[in-house]
């Protein structure tokens, strides 16, 4: 391209770029650019939480640890927390209000105390997941990485802070009269079970936090009416023997009472299948697959929203 100038001389002009006039995106094609922090495709994003299985796990440990860094007592409160919990709550519903009708107190016991710390498991893994990303913003926007490594480091770190305690239940349910036998071999399965019903809902209240951080304020009034619709201090099919039946089948099908029923029903002798209501197996592998999966899915959905503004 040339121009004659005021003289008389011709001058050469610079040539039009061959990039000239292209649309972004092919021109992003053309060099090789994508967007920074991308949701990639659903068997690329498993793969980037299976390269990084090493820091969830090692996530999660740190969290456990530094949890009660500051308590003189330290880790033993991942014990004494869900047991006083108990305790207070044999004493308000087991001896006040009379929630152990239909149950010998050697029964009741260790009954409440699996209720109570098996429930907390799921409460706890909620309620970090709740906060997973709206608390690691600083993490999130710092370092790319697959986003779903937050909520399940969280779910396993309440895992691992449960898997102290069931020293405590095992010594509770021994200490009442239940001798170990083939059906604790049950127990590492209804864990299992429990533990992808709770990862899923951590991702899917993670991604529901990460957009209404007030969520957070709300959730515990949430767990509080679960827990006592879930019966952790009662026996749903006993204390609604003079209700109508649709009821208790809904109480009783609602995952937290299905895990903790389990639970139950694998530990402590006296606690028969009596207790669980029809196909529990079914409706317990139902549960872990439908929101481990589904929840997987609605989190990876937003996964490049997290941590933008």
């Amino acid at each position: 391209m040339s121009e004659t100038t005021h003289d008389g001389t011709v001058a050469q002009g610079a040539a039009m770029s061959p990039d000239e006039g292209l649309p972004a995106s092919r021109l992003a094609a053309k060099y090789g650019l994508t967007v920074s922090g991308a949701r990639p495709s659903l068997v690329e994003y498993v793969r980037q939480l299976w390269d990084r299985r090493h820091f969830i796990l090692a996530f999660s440990r740190a969290k456990l640890t530094a949890q009660y860094s500051q308590a003189k007592l330290g880790q033993l409160w991942q014990v004494a927390t869900p047991l006083l919990n108990a305790a207070v709550y044999f004493f308000i519903f087991g001896m006040l209000l009379k929630a152990n009708r239909g149950l010998p107190r050697d029964i009741y016991i260790p009954f409440l105390v699996t209720g109570v710390f098996v429930f907390t498991f799921t409460q706890s893994s909620v309620m970090a997941g709740v906060r997973a990303i709206s608390g690691n913003l600083g993490l999130v926007r710092a370092l790319h990485f697959p986003r779903a490594s937050l909520p399940i480091s969280f779910a396993l770190q309440q895992l691992q802070q449960l898997l102290f305690s069931m020293i405590v239940l095992f010594a509770v349910a021994i200490g009442f009269g239940s001798i170990p036998d083939l059906s604790w071999l049950l127990i590492p399965v209804v864990l299992a079970l429990q533990f992808l019903f709770n990862t899923g809902l951590a991702l899917i209240m993670a991604r529901a936090g990460a957009k209404t951080p007030d969520l957070a304020q709300l959730m515990p009034f949430v767990m509080r009416t679960w827990m006592y619709a879930s019966g952790v201090m009662f026996s749903i099919p006993i204390m609604l023997a003079d209700k109508p039946q649709w009821l208790a089948n809904v109480l009783q099908w609602n995952p937290a009472a299905i895990y903790m029923d389990l639970m139950r029903f694998a530990l402590i002798d006296g606690y028969g299948s009596e207790n669980l209501p029809d196909h529990v197996w079914v409706v317990a592998g139902g549960w872990a697959a439908l929101i481990a999966l589904g929840g997987f899915l609605y989190f990876w959905k937003a996964e490049e929203r997290y941590g933008r503004g």
